[in-house]
């Protein structure tokens, strides 16, 4: 059996091995297997933010590893997740203070699952602690936070998992990816991504937070505002000072598929130009919100992307929630429930490469998307959901945001990362930081 020590070498000295390296002969590895390694050998995990999608999240990393400390300002989550039978067990212990998990020497993996606009400042401390991190998607606020954890992840050497799940848990998704990349669309010519609109709330009422809640440390890097119940959790998606609307929300997942599909998320790559139209639920100046009492993210938009390889994406609220790929030889639509079009129908008589699949996955055999996470763990190499290319698609995202709250054509120079001839929208790229809340990078 593996002492302690012997656990924490294997974690830290596997998390640098290459990505080539990990495209040699696949190792099988399983769920089943990883969770009957003796206790010393299996992963000790940490997890900041435990909401509903936080519980979620917890619930499929204690399939591999063991949760020992449960961390919310929320007394109400971090209660609840500790007396979860798959998570804390009735034993982990409890923090408000995330700093106080990523002190302790003997926790391994960190998932963060908080609001967006806590995510870069947790991760980044979390690498800086020598922790390896999964972080919920939006992974970033704005396209400086991108920046900033692309290098703190490139300096690390940890695993870091991005939860866009979709590269993973829905298998439908990598056959598209793959039949795009087999060419079986041919040269591919416009991508549309419809991601649906966001809601509206009405007036909301200011009131005393809970006892339950640190507003102040919920708020964290943003301003200081009267507490809404409908401002935070679940609801925190629909203002701008935490999120990006359904843009960010759904966009994280999307956009990264057609991004991914036509081959515009690695490094130096993205659109050339970006415009679009959009409706508010409440009116802006200079693109900032005029009232700070109800929802404020865009609930219609149809936002048009431009690429150098010469292929148009467009982004719009549709109820019919999907991506379609069209080339000169076919196209295809793909969603979470299905995945159409003639190139499917003829894999029957011409199917994929047996190993399509696994060069997507980058040398390792698809499984569910937390068991990808901790194989790279185990083994080496980097997830499926990478924080590289996943920052190539956000930003699109964040650049779809600016342009239609500013209302103006965009062009964007992304080698330089930066908008090209508008100073004001690329001020955008940043934005002040509440004293006490700085990322340090």
């Amino acid at each position: 059996m593996a002492n302690q020590s012997t656990r924490r070498d294997f974690l830290k000295t596997t998390s640098v091995a290459t990505a080539a390296g990990a495209g040699a002969a696949y190792f099988p590895w399983t769920q089943k297997a990883f969770a009957n390694q003796a206790k010393n050998d299996r992963p000790i995990i940490g997890c900041i933010g435990v909401g509903s999608m936080g519980t979620g999240d917890a619930r499929g990393h204690a399939r591999y590893g063991d949760i020992v400390a449960v961390c919310d300002v929320d007394s109400n989550h971090a209660n609840r997740a500790r007396n979860d039978k798959n998570i804390g067990k009735g034993k982990a212990d409890v923090y408000e203070d995330y700093r106080k998990v990523l002190e302790r020497k003997d926790i391994d993996v960190v998932s963060v699952v908080t609001p967006d606009h806590w995510h870069v400042k947790i991760a980044i401390e979390a690498l800086k602690a020598g922790k390896h991190v999964f972080c919920q998607k939006p992974l970033t606020l704005t396209i400086e936070e991108s920046k900033l954890i692309r290098k703190a992840v490139k300096e690390s050497g940890k695993v870091f998992q991005v939860g866009t799940q979709q590269r993973s848990q829905t298998r439908q998704f990598l056959t598209a990816i793959a039949l795009c990349h087999d060419g079986r669309l041919g040269k591919l010519q416009k991508v549309q991504v419809a991601i649906g609109g966001g809601p509206t709330s009405g007036k909301l009422k200011k009131q005393d937070p809970p006892k339950n809640l640190n507003w102040e440390k919920w708020l964290g890097q943003t301003p200081l505002v009267d507490y809404i119940p409908k401002r935070c959790h679940y609801q925190f998606r629909w203002w701008y000072e935490y999120s990006g609307g359904k843009m960010t929300d759904w966009g994280a997942h999307h956009v990264d598929i057609a991004t991914w599909g036509i081959d515009q998320n690695g490094p130096g790559q993205g659109p050339t130009t970006i415009e679009g139209t959009s409706t508010h639920p409440v009116p802006l100046k200079d693109g900032m919100p005029t009232a700070d009492d109800q929802y404020n993210t865009a609930t219609a938009f149809s936002v048009k992307c431009q690429y150098p390889n010469g292929v148009e994406m467009t982004i719009r609220h549709d109820s019919r929630n999907g991506v379609l790929f069209e080339g000169d030889k076919g196209r295809i639509f793909v969603s979470r429930g299905r995945l159409t079009g003639a190139p499917v129908e003829q894999l029957k008589k011409k199917p994929l490469p047996e190993d399509a699949l696994v060069k997507l996955y980058k040398g390792k055999k698809p499984t569910d998307h937390k068991g990808n996470f901790f194989q790279c763990i185990r083994e080496g190499g980097e997830p499926v959901s990478d924080v590289a290319s996943h920052v190539q698609a956000i930003n699109t995202c964040h650049l779809a945001n600016i342009a239609i709250r500013l209302g103006r054509k965009l062009t964007w120079d992304a080698k330089a990362e930066k908008i090209v001839g508008d100073d004001a929208a690329n001020a955008w790229q940043s934005r002040p930081r509440r004293k006490g809340y700085e990322i340090d990078a």
